[in-house]
């Protein structure tokens, strides 16, 4: 017994030890965050307060300029630059002075204040219940994706008071004692944001009536006092402009998310467009406002509220970048049965609300209806169409979990294993591999455009100086055969044509169609591929960024022949340093044969067939021979392109440990049969 009572005492003591470690953990990690918040905090205000004072707070700036429209004793819509009703004006006139006085410092940590406060309280809007770590980790990080938004950046840009809306909004339904006080702050929202009224039906329709009548009277009082103090200003924008629908910039402009703008840009004008709006926008606030009194009912109130807010700014004539926060705030509704499902819906949304929509898909003419309307789309998801699950659901808090293979220890111990590299059994998501892929991608063509040696005649004249010691060293090395092999190709037109379509086509099709094979056939691989693929272009990026270098058709008297892209002029200065498109200097390491190197072992290591991993290692050999023919690189730039593929192949071995020797039959009879869900399993 007295064993018994021992060993009892040293395994509370294990248990004790083991949750002090995880709560440190958690501290340290929230500290992390909050620093994070912090940075992002001070990096805006920065990128505001350094630029040019003509530059910045331009909206600000026609509130309280010279000339501003609050100084001046005609109308407020004088100029259509102020888009807001005749309340917020009312109510911006008191603020001049200060405003003007402490026009950028005041105002933008003002604004920083209500982003924390809005952070805030949406974190402790979650619905319960809510796990210690979700708890802890909520609010910084509410707060950091609240400052990376484009609307919140927008909004400090520009001098805008869109955060005000949604934090009354908040506050009323979640930190307000009392209906009455609830309604009259969602009111105060409602006459600064008229679309807003949205929120009367949903108070009312669940049971908390005194609050959306305390809504709609304090809407009105305000809209009749801002009518008696300002008339001709009242009647401009509630009449002439029906409820400021011809303010601020054209309503078909890309920066309009709107359906009205939509619309527009579709090319449907006139009563047909007026009245396809009237009744799309009736359907969709009928329908949002429907999904949004269940999840309310459910005790997903903060659900509730962005279903709510994203048809607002659907069914609103104009809907600004800086008046999108709503979407952000539906990324709280969980969505999927899986757990590699999870993740979809609440990247998507902060992926479409935290970068530019060209970034989102490819600049394909048939896509750009998509990306002209991505954040339209996102909010007329949310509103209408995503399954949010509802909390009387078996997989709300357990999703039927995603099956790894076990940790191979034959690796450096040293060293954590990365968890998100985890060697998934089963298929990944293909949507959420898809859009972090593009997503990947667009960030490595901005990287790559940024890597230049300052000012373009700088970075072409540093690159030429770099090729020009590839060259020597070339020389010196015996292996200088770009011109012979340039000139002898170029002899023979079937062969040009030939390495011009391999260089230009394969480079994306190949690792493209292997990593869909991988996803497809060996799921057990996919992720330790595509990790290789992405630690070999990180090391390239820091190649291009260290190492401009000019490829041999860019090197001024070399004598190579542009099969590619033409012929050149080196008189201009501009030329090849950097594009639109791409930086012509990213030359060492090659990824054309980095990726095609890439491809070439995976198939070789993964092929069950001798000739389909001989069919493999063609790519590269190929691929050597078109960069070479072309001149678009050196020799050596080959050799830099597999001294980086090694290093991802390292790194991937380093951090997710050595590829699981899984069958394809027991990951495709997994991927095609995903588990029951454990009904009896705690979460955590």
């Amino acid at each position: 017994m007295a064993n018994a009572e021992h060993g009892g005492r040293g395994a509370e003591r294990l248990g004790a030890t083991a949750a002090g470690g995880t709560r440190a953990r958690l501290r340290v990690a929230r500290l992390g965050l909050w620093l994070l918040a912090a940075v992002l905090a001070v990096r805006q205000v920065a990128a505001v307060l350094t630029t040019p004072s003509g530059e910045r707070l331009t909206t600000l700036e026609a509130w309280v300029g010279s000339e501003g429209v609050l100084h001046v004793s005609g109308s407020l819509y004088d100029s259509t630059r102020f888009t807001g009703t005749p309340f917020s004006g009312l109510v911006l006139k008191p603020l001049t002075r200060p405003a003007e006085e402490a026009l950028g410092w005041g105002w933008t940590f003002g604004s920083l204040l209500l982003v924390v406060a809005l952070g805030v309280i949406a974190a402790r809007a979650l619905p319960q219940p809510v796990g210690r770590r979700t708890a802890l980790l909520a609010t910084p990080v509410a707060v950091s994706l609240l400052m990376l938004s484009l609307p919140v950046r927008n909004t400090l840009w520009l001098g805008q008071t869109s955060i005000i809306p949604v934090l009354l909004v908040l506050l009323g339904c979640f930190a307000a004692h009392g209906q009455r006080v609830s309604g009259a702050l969602i009111g105060v929202a409602a006459a600064l944001q008229p679309t807003l009224l949205l929120f009367v039906p949903l108070l009312w329709f669940t049971g908390r009536r005194r609050a959306a009548t305390a809504t709609g009277v304090t809407f009105a009082a305000t809209t009749v006092l801002a009518w008696a103090a300002m008339p001709h200003d009242s009647y401009t924008y509630w009449v002439h402009h029906l409820g400021g629908t011809g303010l601020g910039g054209p309503a078909d402009d890309l920066a309009n998310q709107s359906l009205h703008g939509a619309l527009l840009r579709l090319g449907v004008e006139g009563p047909l467009e007026i009245a396809l709006f009237l009744l799309l926008g009736a359907a969709v606030a009928t329908l949002a406002l429907r999904r949004a009194v269940r999840y309310a009912h459910d005790g997903q109130l903060l659900l509730a509220v962005a279903v709510t807010g994203c048809a607002a700014l659907v069914a609103a004539p104009t809907a600004w970048q800086h008046q999108l926060l709503w979407v952000l705030l539906a990324a709280v509704g969980r969505v999927g049965k899986r757990a590699r499902d999870r993740l979809v819906w609440p990247v998507a949304v902060v992926l479409v609300m935290t970068l530019p929509a060209k970034m989102m898909l490819p600049n394909m003419a048939f896509l750009h209806p998509v990306r002209d309307n991505v954040v339209l789309l996102a909010a007329l998801a949310a509103a209408t169409a995503v399954p949010f699950l509802f909390r009387s659901s078996e997989y709300f808090r357990a999703p039927v979990p995603t099956r790894y293979a076990p940790p191979v220890p034959a690796r450096f111990a040293f060293v954590p294993l990365l968890p998100f590299l985890r060697r998934v059994l089963i298929r990944p998501n293909l949507l959420l591999e898809l859009l972090l892929i593009r997503v990947t991608y667009a960030a490595y063509a901005k990287v790559r455009l940024a890597a230049t040696g300052g000012s373009n005649s700088a970075g072409r004249e540093r690159a030429e100086e770099h090729g020009q010691q590839i060259l020597d060293l070339e020389r010196l090395l015996h292996i200088d055969i770009e011109h012979t092999v340039n000139h002898a190709v170029v002899k023979v037109g079937w062969l040009r044509d030939f390495f011009d379509f391999y260089y230009t086509s394969f480079h994306f099709l190949v690792p493209l169609t292997v990593l869909g094979v991988l996803v497809w056939r060996r799921p057990v691989d996919y992720r330790w591929a595509r990790s290789a693929l992405g630690f070999t272009t990180v090391l390239a990026l820091v190649g291009f960024w260290l190492y401009p270098l000019a490829p041999p058709r860019l090197m001024p008297g070399f004598g190579i022949i542009d099969t590619v892209h033409g012929v050149q002029d080196f008189s201009q200065p501009e030329y090849g340093t950097l594009t639109h498109l791409t930086n012509q200097y990213a030359a060492m390491p090659s990824l054309h044969f980095g990726w095609s190197l890439w491809c070439g072992l995976v198939i070789a290591i993964i092929a069950p067939k001798a000739w389909m991993k001989a069919l493999g290692l063609l790519h590269p050999l190929f691929t050597a021979a078109a960069i070479v023919a072309t001149g678009n690189h050196w020799v050596l730039d080959a050799a830099g392109g597999a001294l980086v593929v090694g290093g991802g192949f390292g790194l991937t071995y380093l951090l997710q440990g050595p590829r699981a020797r899984t069958t394809v039959a027991v990951a495709d009879e997994l991927g095609s049969r995903p588990p029951a869900p454990a009904k009896d399993r705690t979460p955590s």
